[in-house]
């Protein structure tokens, strides 16, 4: 998750008004060192600075937001495009993958392997590496590939 400066500062801004309420006893770690009033003080101070701040960049924010929108900018994420050309690369390996191991397929049936079991081991005993490259084939990871090449 991406916290943007205005999100640090309003939260910053929160937690100091919180303190000043609280009417805690400020020190600051930088010298010089202040305490009692003139240090409540400063630190009013800074939580003014810091709502100004966020203010500020806010009002930029939203400007250049705008400006963008009246150009005709399109704004906001992608809607999903990434992900549907991921999903749809993944479809297309899948399917080449699928494509190469059929015809070992279609030797394992033709020598007597109806099963979806049967064909695993022989895919396994053939050392033909899984999707993910390790382990064993499975009945489903079997029933996957059929069904793509059908």
């Amino acid at each position: 998750m991406v916290v943007s400066k205005v999100d640090r500062l309003t939260r910053s801004v929160s937690f100091l008004s919180r303190l000043l309420d609280a009417e805690v006893d400020v020190r600051f770690a930088d010298p010089p060192q202040i305490e009692g009033a003139t240090g409540r003080f400063l630190l009013q101070q800074m939580v003014a600075v810091a709502e100004l701040e966020a203010g500020m960049i806010s009002a930029r924010t939203k400007a250049a937001l705008a400006a963008a929108k009246k150009r005709g900018k399109k704004l906001g994420g992608d809607r999903g495009a990434v992900r549907a050309k991921a999903k749809a690369a993944r479809a297309a390996r899948a399917n080449a993958r699928a494509g190469d191991i059929g015809p070992t397929i279609r030797e394992l049936q033709a020598a007597g392997a109806t099963s979806l079991r049967a064909i695993a081991a022989g895919l396994s005993e053939r050392g033909i590496p899984t999707a993910l490259g390790k382990g064993k084939w499975s009945a489903q990871q079997v029933a996957r590939v059929l069904q793509r090449l059908s």
